[in-house]
C-alpha cells in the first residue's frame, strides 16, 4: 500500500488550476467536448476515463507495467516531467514528435509541450488538469501515447500525446492515418530504448526489477535485521498483519571493510552476478565469504550463492539457471551439497549444532532434491559436513568402559544409535568444550589449600554452600533467580580477600553493572566485566606464556546465554587448576547461537550443583517464579508494581503502550520514560519494536531522522555481534559515523554499518533484553503474537522490570496456555553425550 498523500483538490472550469492559453477564448471545440464529458461520453481509454473520474472530484491513480517503481522508491515514469517541469529524454523525444503533428497551431504546439501530464486546450473536456497520483507502483499508464483523432478534438485526454482535431485553431489538418503513425513511431522508438537499457549493466541496484531486486532485498532485510534468517526448522509463521508505516531503508551496495576482500575480486565476483541476474551490489559478501577466487568458485557452483546469509533456495536456483542454462537441473549433485550446507546453517541459527539424518534427508526433499541420501553423502565426501554416530541412552544399558565381567566379552552388546550430520565448526567447539570441561574437573587437587578454605569460611548461607563446592571442585553449577545473583557476588568478594585471582563476567554491560553495585566498589578493582570483553582483552586479567588467563577462579552468571563457541574459548583460556563456576536462571531463553550449554551441563550432571533457596522478592519476584514452574497466578500488588492493561487490537496496543511509558508510569510509578523498556515478540508487524520504536521517537524525541533515521538523543539497540545487543543513546553522527554512548562508554559506528547494526531502542524484543532489568517495564503482547509464546519468553520478559510491570494483554487465555504448556523448542546438540563418561 502507498503510504504518500494522494492529490484530491478538485479545479473546475474558470478556475487557477485551469490550463488555458493566455488571453485566449474558449473555443466552440471545448463547449461541445465540455458537454460530452459531463454527459459521460468520453473518449475511449485509460487516460479518457481518469480524466472523466477526475471531472467528478475523484483521486486518479494510475498503474503501469512499464513505470514499476524501482527498489529505492524512485518512480519508473518514462518520460514524465518533474516537479520542475523538466522532462527526460524519452518525454522529450515524445514531445517532438507531438510538435510535429500539430505543427502551425498555437494551441497544438503549446498542448504539445504540456502533454505529458496535461489535456490539450481543444480537447480539454472537462475543463480541468487531469490529477495523477504520485503512487510507488508508478505512473506509466497516466502518460503513455494516446492517440484522439476525433471530429470535435481530443477530449479529456490527461496525458494525450497527439491531439489531432480539425478546430486546432487554424493549424494545417492532420489526417487521422498520419497521426497514428507517428504515434507509432514514438511508441517503436520508445521500446527500443528501454530494450537497450534493459541489456545495460546494473549500477548497485539502482534500477533492479524481478528476481534480481527481491535477492537484493533478501540480503538487505537480513543484513539489517529486518527479517531473521528464514529456516526451515523455525515454528509456522503466524498469520498476516497489517504493517504499520515506517521509513524505508533503501539498499545500497555493501562497502568493502578494511582487511576484506581485495577490490579485484570484489569486482570479478560482481560481473558473474550480473551475468547470472544478481545485484552486483552483492559482490562484497560473495567474496568474503568464498575468498579468494571467489568468481571462479561462483561461476563452477553457482549454488554457492546459498552461502550469503538471506539467500533462499528459489533465488539460488535461478542464478543457477542463467549461469548454467540447460546444463542446470534439480538433480545437480551440486545443488544437492549446497542444498545440505545450506539446511545445516539454517538449523544453527534455530539452535542446533547438528541434526539427526533423517531430519536432513526430509528437508531435502522439501527442497526438491530427487536423491537426499545421495545429497549428503556428497557433502560429507565433500568434507563439507560430519557424521556422528552416538549411542542412545536406554534405562538398564551397561556403561561404555564397564569393565565388570558379563560373561559375553567377546560379542558387543550392540546398542542403539543416532546419526547426527553437523557443520565441522560446530562440532569441533562442541567437542573442544566437552575436552576442556574434562580437564577442568580432573586437574583440581585433590585437598584445597588454605586460601580456598579462607575464602569459604569468610562467607555464609548459599554463599557458604557454593564456596564449598568450588573449593573441591574443577567446575561447579548454580542456579537461580535475580537474588540468587548475592550468592556468587559474595563469593568473588571472598576469594579476591584470601588473595585468590578470581574475575566474573556478565553477559551484559548492565548486568555488569549490577553485580558492581552488590559488591561496591569501582569495577575494575571488583573484578567485574562482560563476556565479550574478557575474549578480546579489553576486560579482566591479563595472559600467561601460553596464552592462559591467569586466574584462579572464573564466575560466569548469565551462563544460559553461552552457545558453544563462546563457551568452548572461556574454557580453553582457564589454566589447569583453575576453578570454574557457571551461574544462571535455569528459566530465560536460551543462547542466541547454537547449543544449550547451559541446560546440557544441568542434564549430564558432571559436577556439583548447587540450587539456590533465596526467592526474588515482591510481586513481581512472586509472578515470575510462579510462571517458572508453568502457573500463572494472581498476585497482589498494593503499590501497583503490576497492570493489566486489556486491548483489541495491535493498534490499540501501541496507542496503550506509548500512553503507559510518556504519561501513565512517571505520573503514578515515578519512574521516567529514559528508564522504561518496551518488550514486544517481534520486530515485524503492526504492534512490532519498528511499529512501536516509531511511535514512542515521534513523542519523546521527533525529529527528521538525518543521521540514517536517527536524530540526538534517540535511544538505540546497538549489536556489535550477532546474539549481543547493547542499549545507547545518539550522540552525533559525523564522517566517521554515528556516536553512540552505550553504558556510559563512547562508541562510533561506521556509516556502512549502521543500518544493519543500530535500531530504535525504546522497544526491544525479549531476547535482545535477556541479560538486562530497568526500573520499569511494558510488555506487549499484540493479538497475532500468541503463538509466538512460550513459557521462557514469558519468563524472560516479565523477568526484566525491577519495580513495575505493565501487561499490554490482547492475547486472551493463550497467555496462561503458553506458561503452563509451551516449553522452549529442542534443540539437537551432542554435549551431553560427549560429557557422558565424565558421570561415570
Amino acid at each position: 500500500m502507498s503510504t504518500e498523500p494522494e492529490t484530491t483538490e478538485e479545479a473546475g472550469p474558470g478556475t487557477p488550476d485551469t490550463p488555458r492559453a493566455a488571453g485566449r477564448e474558449t473555443a466552440p471545440g471545448e463547449d461541445r467536448a465540455q458537454g460530452r464529458a459531463a454527459d459521460g461520453d468520453t473518449a475511449e481509454g485509460p487516460v479518457a476515463a481518469g480524466a472523466s473520474e477526475a471531472a467528478a472530484g475523484k483521486t486518479v491513480e494510475t498503474e503501469g507495467t512499464e513505470g514499476t517503481e524501482a527498489a529505492d522508491g524512485t518512480e519508473g515514469t518514462e518520460g514524465a516531467e518533474g516537479t520542475d517541469g523538466e522532462r527526460d529524454a524519452d518525454g522529450a523525444d515524445r514531445a517532438e514528435s507531438a510538435r510535429s503533428a500539430t505543427a502551425g497551431s498555437p494551441e497544438g504546439t503549446e498542448a504539445a509541450e504540456r502533454s505529458e501530464v496535461t489535456a490539450s486546450p481543444q480537447g480539454d473536456g472537462a475543463g480541468v488538469e487531469p490529477e495523477v497520483t504520485a503512487s510507488p507502483q508508478g505512473a506509466e499508464a497516466a502518460v503513455e501515447p494516446e492517440v484522439s483523432a476525433s471530429p470535435e478534438g481530443a477530449e479529456a485526454g490527461g496525458g494525450a500525446e497527439v491531439s489531432a482535431s480539425p478546430e486546432g485553431g487554424g493549424g494545417a489538418e492532420v489526417s487521422e492515418a498520419e497521426a497514428e503513425l507517428a504515434a507509432q513511431r514514438v511508441e517503436r522508438e520508445r521500446i527500443e530504448r528501454r530494450k537497450a537499457e534493459r541489456k545495460g549493466p546494473i549500477d548497485s541496484g539502482a534500477k533492479l526489477s524481478g528476481t534480481a531486486a527481491d535477492l537484493l532485498a533478501a540480503v538487505r532485510a537480513v543484513e539489517s535485521g529486518e527479517k531473521p534468517v528464514a529456516t526451515v526448522f523455525a515454528e509456522p509463521a503466524p498469520a498476516p498483519r497489517r504493517p504499520a508505516p515506517e521509513p524505508v531503508r533503501r539498499p545500497a551496495p555493501a562497502p568493502v571493510a578494511a582487511g576484506g576482500p581485495a577490490p579485484r575480486t570484489v569486482e570479478a565476483v560482481g560481473r558473474v552476478l550480473t551475468e547470472g541476474g544478481a545485484p552486483d551490489a552483492l559482490a562484497p559478501q560473495v567474496a568474503a565469504v568464498l575468498g579468494e577466487g571467489a568468481d571462479t568458485a561462483l561461476r563452477e557452483d553457482p549454488w554457492q550463492l546459498l552461502r550469503v546469509g538471506g539467500v533462499r533456495p528459489e533465488q539460488a536456483d535461478g542464478f543457477a539457471r542463467a549461469l548454467l542454462g540447460a546444463a542446470c537441473g534439480p538433480d545437480d549433485e551440486r545443488r544437492g551439497r549446497a542444498m545440505t550446507v545450506w539446511l545445516l546453517e539454517q538449523a544453527a541459527v534455530a539452535g542446533h549444532t547438528a541434526l539427526e539424518l533423517p531430519t536432513v534427508t526430509a528437508a531435502l526433499g522439501r527442497q526438491g532434491v530427487p536423491d537426499p541420501d545421495a545429497a549428503v553423502q556428497g557433502t560429507l565426501a565433500e568434507a563439507e559436513a560430519l557424521v556422528f554416530q552416538d549411542a542412545l541412552e536406554e534405562p538398564g544399558a551397561p556403561v561404555p568402559g564397564d569393565t565388570e565381567d558379563t560373561g559375553d566379552t567377546e560379542e558387543e552388546q550392540e546398542r542403539p544409535v543416532r546419526v547426527l550430520v553437523g557443520l565441522e565448526r560446530y562440532a569441533l567447539a562442541e567437542e573442544s568444550l566437552a575436552d576442556g570441561l574434562a580437564r577442568l574437573v580432573n586437574s583440581v587437587p585433590q585437598e584445597a589449600g588454605q586460601a580456598w578454605e579462607a575464602a569459604a569460611a569468610g562467607v555464609s548461607g548459599g554463599a557458604a554452600e557454593l564456596a564449598r563446592a568450588v573449593a573441591g571442585h574443577g567446575l561447579v553449577l548454580h542456579t537461580g533467580g535475580e537474588a540468587a545473583r548475592a550468592e556468587p557476588a559474595a563469593l568473588l568478594g571472598a576469594a579476591r580477600a584470601a588473595g585468590l585471582r578470581a574475575f566474573a563476567v556478565c553477559h551484559t554491560p548492565d548486568g555488569r553493572r549490577r553485580l558492581a553495585a552488590q559488591l561496591g566498589g569501582d569495577l575494575a578493582e571488583q573484578g567485574v566485566g562482560t563476556v565479550a570483553g574478557l575474549l578480546s582483552g579489553a576486560e579482566g586479567p591479563g595472559r600467561d606464556a601460553d596464552g592462559a588467563l591467569e586466574l584462579d577462579l572464573l564466575i560466569v552468571l548469565d551462563a544460559p546465554q553461552l552457545d558453544v563457541e563462546g563457551a568452548a574459548m572461556l574454557v580453553e583460556s582457564l589454566p589447569d587448576g583453575a576453578r570454574l563456576v557457571l551461574s544462571g536462571d535455569p528459566g530465560v531463553l536460551w543462547s542466541a547461537g547454537p547449543g544449550r550449554v547451559f541446560a546440557d551441563l544441568v542434564a549430564a550432571r558432571v559436577c556439583p550443583q548447587a540450587v539456590s533457596r533465596v526467592p526474588d522478592p515482591g510481586p513481581i519476584g512472586e509472578l515470575v517464579s510462579g510462571i517458572g514452574i508453568g502457573e500463572l497466578n494472581q498476585v497482589a500488588a498494593p503499590g501497583k508494581e503490576i497492570v493489566i492493561v486489556p486491548v483489541r487490537d495491535a493498534a490499540e496496543a501501541v496507542h496503550r503502550t506509548v500512553q503507559l511509558v510518556v504519561d501513565s508510569v512517571p505520573r503514578a510509578i515515578g519512574v521516567p520514560a529514559d528508564q522504561t523498556v518496551v518488550i514486544t515478540p517481534g520486530h515485524g508487524g503492526a504492534a512490532g519494536t519498528r511499529a512501536l520504536n516509531s511511535a514512542l521517537k515521534e513523542r519523546l524525541n521527533p525529529g527528521p531522522g538525518r543521521f540514517g533515521g536517527f536524530d540526538p538523543g534517540d535511544r538505540v539497540a546497538y549489536s556489535p555481534a550477532p546474539g549481543r545487543t547493547v542499549p545507547g543513546v545518539v550522540l552525533k553522527a559525523d564522517a566517521d559515523g554515528l556516536h553512540l554512548s552505550c553504558a556510559g562508554v563512547p562508541v562510533v559506528v561506521p556509516r556502512e554499518r549502521v543500518e544493519g547494526g543500530v535500531r530504535h531502542g525504546w522497544a526491544i524484543t525479549a531476547h535482545q533484553a535477556v541479560g538486562a532489568r530497568w526500573p520499569a517495564a511494558v510488555v506487549v503482547l499484540p493479538g497475532d503474537a500468541a503463538a509466538t509464546l512460550s513459557r521462557s519468553w514469558v519468563y524472560t520478559a516479565f523477568g526484566r522490570a525491577e519495580r513495575h510491570l505493565s501487561v499490554v494483554h490482547g492475547v486472551e487465555q493463550a497467555l496462561p496456555r503458553a506458561v503452563a504448556e509451551i516449553a522452549p523448542k529442542p534443540r539437537t546438540t551432542r554435549l551431553r553425550t560427549l560429557l557422558r563418561p565424565q558421570a561415570t
